[in-house]
């Protein structure tokens, strides 16, 4: 049964904490081999389900320990229908952990857990193109909305507090996810993915993305977040303006490397998280409306761990 959703706990302004990149955590610290990068996958037997238990229970620990909130984010950033299909799945064939036990176990007074459903681009986290299709070619708002009502429809029947829509490459794609979630009847928050240049991948600025989307959805979304970059790609990209009372949210990565480094790269780069942690909290001392914090690709528990420690410290 949901709780949350007619009120997130996190738009208080109390720091929440959320998970890391969960892919390539399972990938290189767990060695679970992801096709298409599917986390939801392991969902199909007891070994995977366990590891997922365990990865989520990492940073809940981690929340617990410091009275902060949680974001329980779902294992379903390519659980929508054209990737699961790829996988063999049927568009009602993927399945969805119970997150909800989770939280009734580890909830306290003093960390509400939120649970928000995952929502993945309809092509690559990195283009803005519809994957299978020239890469130019970007879904439009009608077919977005439509794509993504099925896996939004699943999440507010599951009892999901949230939908977030993750590594968002456009505001076209992202004004259909908050139009299928607003159908739905849930609130939504929308994180783009920035390049190096502190940009989406059309090469439109974050200030525009963010209110373009708001403009088409009369400001539906209940936040906006930032994901899969490195705080040196996008800090510069922050300023002192009204657009930015609407982004509550980081996901940095771990590693200074660009999209196609980080694609073409056989190992993983896990940074350095002592120093992750302080960019974090040089950019909370400039902007305490940013309240909440996890990490992208390379990043795991020791990231979140010293990110937590260091803007406790700056607050």
């Amino acid at each position: 049964m949901t709780k949350y959703r007619r009120g997130l706990p996190q738009l208080r302004g109390h720091l929440f904490l959320t998970d890391d990149g969960i892919e390539t955590n399972l990938m290189f610290h767990d060695a679970f081999d992801l096709p298409f990068f599917a986390a939801f996958h392991l969902l199909r037997n007891r070994e995977g389900r366990d590891a997922i238990v365990r990865y989520y229970e990492r940073f809940i620990a981690i929340a617990r320990a410091h009275d902060l909130g949680f974001i329980l984010e779902s294992p379903t950033w390519r659980a929508s229908s054209d990737w699961g299909e790829k996988l063999g799945y049927t568009r009602d064939g993927i399945g969805v952990i119970n997150l909800l036990n989770l939280r009734a176990r580890h909830e306290s007074a003093h960390t509400p857990i939120v649970i928000s459903g995952c929502v993945g681009p309809r092509g690559d986290g990195y283009d803005p193109g519809i994957d299978g299709y020239d890469p130019g070619i970007m879904v439009t708002t009608e077919e977005a909305t439509v794509y993504h009502a099925h896996q939004i429809g699943v999440f507010a029947e599951a009892g999901a507090d949230m939908v977030t829509g993750m590594t968002i490459t456009n505001a076209t794609e992202a004004i259909g996810i908050v139009r299928a979630a607003r159908t739905a009847g849930m609130p939504v928050v929308i994180s783009f993915t920035l390049e190096t240049d502190g940009r989406l991948p059309t090469g439109q600025p974050l200030s525009e993305a963010i209110r373009e989307v708001d403009t088409a959805t009369e400001g539906a979304p209940a936040y906006y977040m930032l994901n899969c970059a490195h705080p040196t790609h996008f800090e510069h990209a922050l300023e002192a303006a009204s657009w930015m009372e609407r982004l509550h949210g980081i996901r940095a990565n771990a590693s200074r490397r660009s999209h196609t480094e980080l694609d073409a790269a056989p190992d993983l780069d896990d940074g350095d998280p002592t120093e992750l942690g302080a960019q974090y909290a040089a950019i909370r001392r400039r902007f305490p409306g940013i309240n909440v914090l996890g990490g992208c690709c390379g990043t795991d528990h020791r990231h979140i761990e010293r990110i937590c420690n260091a803007c406790k410290e700056a607050a």
